[in-house]
């Protein structure tokens, strides 16, 4: 399991990566989602690193 926060603000960012904070449960800065990693996940997270902090659980 992981915690995945937004810590950046997606405007100005790729329609891509708005879909892909959206597609992962992050709907603003500081708000937080618990999922459990696997490689399709895992791929999504790395397209939009920049603009979010993983913590393991």
């Amino acid at each position: 399991m992981v915690k995945i926060t937004q810590v950046k603000s997606s405007i100005g960012q790729t329609k891509k990566q708005k879909d892909t904070l959206k597609a992962l449960g992050l709907r603003g800065i500081r708000k937080s989602v618990e999922i459990e990693l696997n490689p399709q996940l895992k791929g999504m997270v790395d397209k939009v690193s920049h603009l979010i902090t993983i913590e393991e659980i």
